[in-house]
């Protein structure tokens, strides 16, 4: 019996700091956009489009949930104008294959709560959650537009601040040479009544990290990263090149 007690009483010493904090249920959701044109910047896409679009809802804990909670587009086919628009794939634009990807590994963690077990539920509500920030005109109020010039990460950070009273995750593509870097991504988070909090992370969060979620693939190949507050954000208009051209009509 002594040794079995010796035995436990050394698990517990060796026990790391995520097992003695088992993984829950997640306690805020991250509204992501991007910026187009870094995007097709980084991805060789083309993309007509000069308003920040989503990337997606994502729980702060937990990835792929459900495996057998298979996506199916028929369920929210009266969001998909909305959708294509505002919640495009920038890659494969006649594809549904993004908002599957969205769904398994983001969707079906979200639909944890009684507000998002449904498809139709989650993705309808990223977009009313879209559509209430307003990213776009809440950056235009503080005269932050795409410009061929620099700003100041604090200059953004302050203009979201001052729209929403919270923290928002801002992220970039590092220049070469260190001389600037390229906005490429922001992220708003809600809480579960779907109330503005901080995007910060907690102690508790920190802790369970294990089981965060990560970025989508193709932007981590590609080297988003937080924004570095020393050095110059470069929010890249659309290119020359992209104008009239594009795979939305207005």
């Amino acid at each position: 019996m002594k040794s079995i007690a010796v035995f436990l009483c050394l698990g517990c010493v060796f026990m790391s700091p995520v097992d003695m904090h088992p993984r829950r249920d997640w306690t805020k959701l991250i509204l992501t956009h991007h910026w187009p044109e870094t995007f097709c910047t980084m991805e060789h896409c083309t993309a007509n489009i000069s308003y920040w679009t989503l990337h997606g809802f994502w729980p702060n804990i937990g990835i792929s949930c459900n495996s057998s909670w298979h996506f199916d587009p028929s369920l929210i086919e009266d969001l998909l104008p909305e959708m294509r628009k505002f919640w495009p794939d920038l890659l494969q634009p006649a594809s549904t294959s993004f908002w599957k990807y969205e769904w398994l590994k983001h969707g079906t963690c979200a639909a944890k709560d009684e507000d998002l077990n449904s498809q139709h539920k989650y993705f309808s509500k990223a977009l009313e959650l879209y559509h209430k920030l307003d990213l776009d005109g809440a950056l235009k109020k503080s005269q932050i537009v795409p410009y061929e010039k620099y700003y100041k990460l604090g200059d953004l950070e302050e203009s979201i601040m001052n729209s929403y009273g919270v923290t928002p995750k801002i992220q970039c593509v590092p220049g070469k040479g260190g001389q600037f870097q390229t906005l490429g991504q922001i992220e708003i988070c809600v809480d579960k009544q779907f109330q503005l909090t901080n995007c910060e992370k907690t102690s508790e969060e920190l802790l369970i990290s294990g089981n965060e979620v990560l970025p989508f693939v193709s932007l981590s190949r590609s080297g988003f990263t937080v924004c570095d507050p020393s050095v110059p954000v470069y929010y890249p208009p659309l290119s020359a090149k992209h104008k009239g051209r594009g795979f939305f009509k207005a």
